[in-house]
């Protein structure tokens, strides 16, 4: 669904084809109050007293579609400089500030904007309003040569990492470049070229920020638990005094026209399969054919009814699925389809699918129930839009900044509903029919002849590992002075943060039915929606390793129709409740997943029930389903980060444990599976005795336990025997491992050893000491490797768990020539963590840890995960208040000795995958001896 269909405010009635008769819970009245300050600032407030936190968010309107060519990526730039430091918060305590007040924070960049926001508990928002104005506001005497090189370098990296090191990373670069014309703001990619990141200088970009990031060209919204009259007067003191800009006009759009269609093709070095995609121009955001449009593309590429999967993927078998959608921005628009072929197929026969799709389309043509099934979810995820304070934020600012009004929602879902079958065929001939494209072909390296017929190459300029662009940043090393602006009040100290809001903990109420289903609940009626799960224990720990994948299996089959409904039968029943109903397979559980509108509960139980007890096994899907899993496996060793993961698995548990094998299966066990292993697996392990129902929303426990009496009564329980889980050793002394992608523009950094399932009483306690360590943007690692030394993009320590077993991890993604000394870091932090911390971060973490749970229990989903944390690891239902009982008594050392039991670099595995030729012999000057050469 197009994001503009989940934007919120005003007074809407929602109807779709689903509810021709509206019950009184589809009427929502939201509130919301616009003013402006002198400054020209858009001030939105929606008071939302469900919960006590408060989310800030500030919509710049400022994206890449405000540079010009030579000084690309600026505005991504600069929304990583917006936050190291301003005049009056400190380098890197923006972060520490939010996150010591128990927020979580972030910032995002797009063609046509960035935002900023954070989360936090209502009593911290003075000093939320305080930083966010002094980044709005002083800022630009911060912008400092070594500041400034830093964050290059972080970019520059996460280009790497986001783009040149993975699969087709470069095909949205070949397809803007050839779709608009030269000079056009699309025309190049948001993160910007890397010898303009590498060249651009601290007077450019203060000048991009003095012309963009102004009062006058943003919109502020406040959602949340305050006082109106109280954040009124906040927001007056701290932006009122920040004077506007130069007058910012909105861009015009800018819709283009091919003169003829364009094929290029490019031999990706790590692409193992070949991909196709094609773009057709269209028309802008809120144009009226922009909603046609959205339509088009999911009765196109959606579902098992849409053409795309009936001629590309049931038919010709020639991919897993073919993504179809139109994407609407500001200046223009782009219909796109993608198709990442099986092997064995070229993208000139993929191509050919293309059209015969289209024919079919063309000769078929829509029904009313077609347009009728995809509306009929418009009114579900129009609730889930609005199901937190932070995505109310978004929502009104984005309609505020670039429709011009925060209740345009109004017209907006006006305009959705209206669309007719009609309208849909007119622009699939207006924009698609018979149009010139753009086409790219990705191919492996060496197979140019898998490209589409007629493709030129590209001519994307790979980057040279050894001569990575690095701004030096040692020539900056001394200290630079910043003056201070002259305010009307003292800024220079964060505002007192007020008494912690009191935590009430959600009521839980349980059941159990007679064949052993027991059942988790919690009433949530701020919306008229209900999610759950019914979680079925075993799964993946249950397999026969040699079929290893069947579970998985299984559980995609149980989603493909059922005794009484072919697949497209059961796919349009869920679709035509507005729900979604999915059954998948996890490590330790088969999960059904349910979100639904409150009314229609009962009839998602009802297919559910059916799903369960009666599945199709449907020969054709098995072996559709099957042949999907057997191809994925060239896509995920053409991924650094996947292999790295799989080799750090492999090691820690052994090559035959369950634990180290994928959910998904191997190259080896799931060519041999067949639709009776599934069946055998179905019988054999779906009990009820082992079934755990979560439920969220608006509803009640007797409601529920009438709902599921069908079921109760039709699943029988029966025996099922676990295996033992053997849980291995860690190895005496630490090894290196690598894993060869030759030509690779970053290292990924896999560091980890067998620790602590989440059943074992020290797993919190262990969560709780690796925080400072890299648990958080403000962990040692990160700050070491991506904001002192700009090396990666991010960087992470911590603990996971199951019921049986768990395991330590630390990784990043680092530039290749920065590969040894990463490794390093991460070795020699760890070792030196286990010395103990200052008192200042045992302070940070309790704070941290302590106050964010005023943002744990907003929305169904987080109260649904904590329903199945409680029941999967047999928790007391208020566990979250024993856990801040532990961080209230944290002691440094209580911290030391946690984290010398369960962090020991000493006796971990060193997983890197990167390009061996250059960085295995780097490696061996650590100490670890000769890395060992690792191929799956």
């Amino acid at each position: 669904m197009n994001p503009r269909m989940l934007i919120l405010a005003g007074i809407i009635s929602l109807l779709t084809g689903a509810c021709a008769t509206q019950e009184k819970d589809s009427e929502l009245k939201i509130d919301f109050e616009k003013y402006q300050l002198d400054n020209g600032l858009d001030v939105i407030l929606h008071r939302d007293v469900s919960d006590p936190i408060v989310a800030v968010a500030i919509q710049y309107h400022v994206g890449s579609n405000r540079e010009v060519p030579g000084r690309t990526g600026f505005a991504h730039l600069f929304e990583h400089m917006m936050f190291q430091q301003s005049e009056n918060v400190g380098q890197d305590q923006f972060f520490k500030l939010i996150q010591g007040a128990g927020g979580t924070l972030n910032g995002g960049t797009n063609k046509d904007g960035t935002i900023y926001f954070e989360v936090v508990p209502k009593n911290a928002l003075e000093m939320v309003l305080w930083a966010e104005s002094d980044r709005m506001g002083y800022l630009r005497n911060t912008v400092t040569e070594s500041a400034f090189a830093n964050q290059q370098n972080v970019v520059q990296n996460e280009k790497r990492q986001s783009y040149d090191n993975r699969p087709y990373g470069h095909t949205s670069y070949v397809i803007d470049k050839n779709l608009f014309p030269e000079g056009h703001p699309y025309s190049w990619q948001v993160i910007g070229e890397m010898e303009d990141l590498f060249n651009a200088t601290v007077e450019d970009v203060k000048e991009f920020h003095a012309e963009y990031y102004v009062p006058n060209n943003a919109t502020m919204t406040i959602a949340g638990d305050f006082d109106p009259q109280e954040v009124k007067a906040l927001v007056e003191k701290y932006f009122g005094e920040i004077p506007a800009g130069e007058k910012v006009d909105d861009p015009e759009p800018l819709p283009v026209i091919l003169a003829e269609t364009k094929k290029l093709y490019h031999e990706d070095n790590f692409a193992r399969t070949p991909e196709l995609t094609m773009v057709w121009p269209t028309v802008e955001q809120y144009h009226p054919d922009a909603y046609a449009l959205d339509f088009l593309g999911q009765l196109l590429g959606r579902g098992k009814k849409a053409p795309f999967y009936r001629v590309l993927v049931k038919e010709k078998k020639l991919t897993a699925r073919a993504r179809v959608y139109n994407n609407a921005s500001e200046l223009a628009g782009k219909f796109n389809i993608s198709v990442n072929a099986y092997p064995g197929f070229s993208l000139a026969e993929a191509e050919e699918a293309v059209f015969e799709a289209f024919a079919l389309f063309e000769k078929e043509g829509i029904t009313a129930n077609d347009l009728e099934r995809i509306k009929a979810g418009l009114e579900t995820d129009f609730y889930n839009g609005m199901s937190s304070v932070l995505g109310k934020s978004f929502q009104l600012a984005r309609y505020n900044e670039y429709a011009g009004d925060p209740g345009f929602v109004t017209e907006d879902l006006r305009r959705i509903r209206e669309v007719t079958v009609a309208d849909i065929m007119r622009v699939y001939e207006q924009y698609i029919q018979g149009k010139p494209y753009v086409a790219t072909s990705f191919v492996p390296r060496g197979k140019p002849e898998l490209a589409a017929e007629g493709s030129v190459d590209a001519g994307v300029v790979e980057e040279d590992v050894l001569q990575a662009t690095e701004v030096d940043q040692s020539q900056f090393a001394g200290e630079e002075v910043i003056a201070k602006t002259e305010t009307s009040f003292d800024r220079s100290s964060a505002p007192a943060i007020g008494p912690d809001p009191e935590i009430t903990l959600p009521e839980i109420w349980t059941g159990e039915l007679d064949n052993g289903i027991r059942i988790w609940g919690i009433t949530h009626d701020e919306l008229p929606i209900v999610r759950y799960t019914l979680e079925i224990d075993g799964s993946h720990l249950l397999e026969d390793p040699d079929r290893a994948g069947t579970a998985s299996l299984m559980a995609q089959l149980m989603n493909e129709g059922t005794a009484n409904r072919t697949p497209e039968e059961l796919e349009e029943a869920i679709d035509l409740l507005g729900a979604s109903i999915r059954i998948s397979a996890r490590d330790e559980a088969i999960v059904v997943s349910v979100n639904t509108l409150s009314r229609n509960f009962e009839k998602t139980v009802e297919l559910v029930e059916e799903m369960l007890m009666e599945p199709r096994w449907d020969s054709a899907e098995f072996l559709l389903a099957k042949e999907q899993v057997i191809n994925s496996f060239p896509r995920n060793k053409a991924n650094p980060g996947y292999m790295a993961t799989r080799t750090l698995d492999r090691l820690m548990y052994g090559e035959n444990h369950v634990l180290s094998i994928p959910l998904s299966g191997t190259e080896e066990t799931v060519p041999g599976i067949t639709i009776e292993d599934l069946k055998d697996f179905y019988h054999k392990n779906l009990s009820p005795s082992l079934a755990r129902f979560h439920i969220v929303g608006d509803i009640d426990r007797g409601r529920v336990e009438t709902a599921l009496a069908s079921l109760e009564e039709k699943w029988e329980k029966k025996d099922v025997a676990f295996p033992e889980i053997e849980v291995p050793e860690n190895p005496d002394r630490a090894k290196i491992y690598f894993v060869d992608f030759p030509g690779a523009k970053q290292s990924v950094i896999q560091i980890g050893n067998i620790a602590i399932p989440r059943t074992h009483p020290d797993f919190y306690p262990a969560t709780v000491a690796n925080f400072k360590l890299g648990g958080s943007f403000n962990g040692i690692v990160n700050l070491i490797l991506r904001e002192e030394k700009g090396y990666t993009y991010g960087a992470r320590t911590g603990f996971t768990g199951g019921s049986y077993a768990g395991t330590f991890s630390a990784s990043s993604s680092v530039r290749t020539t920065a590969t040894l000394e990463s490794v390093q870091i991460f070795k020699e932090e760890m070792e030196r963590y286990r010395e103990g911390i200052a008192q200042e971060d045992i302070e940070f973490t309790r704070d941290a840890l302590l106050k964010s749970n005023a943002r744990a229990f907003e929305t169904q989903s987080s109260l649904l995960d904590m329903l199945s944390t409680v029941s999967q690891y047999g928790l007391p239902h208020d566990y979250i208040k024993q856990e801040e009982e532990f961080v209230r008594g944290l002691t440094a050392e209580k911290h030391r000795e946690l984290v010398n039991r369960y962090i020991d670099p000493s006796k971990m595995y060193f997983v890197i995958a990167g390009d061996a030729k250059t960085q295995v012999p780097e490696l061996k000057k650590l100490g670890l001896g000769d890395p060992v050469m690792v191929s799956l």
